[in-house]
This record gives C-alpha cells, sequence and structure tokens, in this order.
C-alpha cells in the first residue's frame, strides 16, 4: 500500500461521517469497510486500494440508509396497521350495534344484500314480496342505519 493505514483509515471515517453525519455510525461503517476490504485479497494486488475502499465505504453507506428506510417503513405500517385494526374494529362494532337495532326483517335484507351480495331480484324471490318493496325496504334500513350511526357520532 502506498498511503499509510491510518490515512486511509481517518478518510474512509471522514467520508462515511459526511455520509450518514453519525460518529458512532460512522466508526461501525469505516471498520465494516476495512473487514470486507481485507477479507477480499484478489483485489488488494491489483492496485488503486484506496479507490476500492471508497467503493465499499460508499455501498455500505447505501446499505446503511436502505435498511434504515425500511425499518422506518415497518415502523410506519405496523403503526398504521395497528391504528387501522383499532379503526376498522370499532367502526365494525358500532355498524354491529347500529344493524341490530334495526327490526329482524330489515336486517335479514341487509345481510342479504350486503354480506351475501344477492342482487334485488335475488332478495325479492327469497322474500317472496316485489322488486319494488325489496328496495323501499334497502332505502328505509339504510336510512334507520344512517340514522342511527348519525346519534353515535359516527360521521362518514
Amino acid at each position: 500500500m502506498s498511503v499509510s493505514l491510518q490515512e486511509q483509515y481517518d478518510k474512509i471515517y471522514r467520508y462515511c461521517c459526511f455520509k450518514v453525519n453519525n460518529k458512532d455510525i460512522a466508526e461501525d461503517l469505516t471498520q465494516e469497510t476495512f473487514l470486507k476490504y481485507f477479507s477480499q485479497t484478489s483485489y488488494i494486488n491489483r492496485g488503486k486500494e484506496l479507490a476500492y475502499l471508497y467503493t465499499i465505504a460508499k455501498n455500505l453507506c447505501v446499505d446503511f440508509y436502505r435498511k434504515a428506510k425500511e425499518q422506518e417503513l415497518d415502523e410506519q405500517v405496523e403503526q398504521v396497521s395497528g391504528n387501522d385494526e383499532i379503526a376498522v374494529f370499532e367502526t365494525s362494532f358500532t355498524v354491529k350495534k347500529a344493524v341490530d337495532a334495526l327490526p329482524q326483517d330489515l336486517q335479514e335484507l341487509l345481510l342479504l344484500r350486503f354480506a351475501n351480495e344477492l342482487g334485488i331480484g335475488e332478495i325479492a324471490k327469497i322474500m317472496g314480496v316485489s322488486r319494488f318493496s325489496v328496495n323501499r325496504k334497502l332505502n328505509k334500513a339504510i336510512g334507520m342505519l344512517k340514522t342511527t350511526l348519525r346519534r353515535e357520532d359516527f360521521r362518514e
């Protein structure tokens, strides 16, 4: 090596410190750079040691940021998932409570239409009423749900 090991170490450390803006992390990345450099003996004999060290350091800094972003995204997903699960549970509980307050025939109508995803014609056949009657009762059930949910302070 043409340049002393200490000088190279200091240069790589300053480079890493500049890239990550944290002295402790820069120290770790610098050490890892030299470990990788010395474990790869085939390149050492070709010259351009400093360029190779910078390449290793640059890649380690990129990997550091990539891992940090992945961890940040994972944490955000966990927070959102946790919040979403609570919100979904609260919403489901409130809607279930509002549906339970409806008369039995309207509950059945909502179940067939929205949970079972049946069409108006199919529901009319099952319930033995006209399509018009199904539409009218469905609108009535939805209107009652909206009123109940507004009272529960549940706004869309």
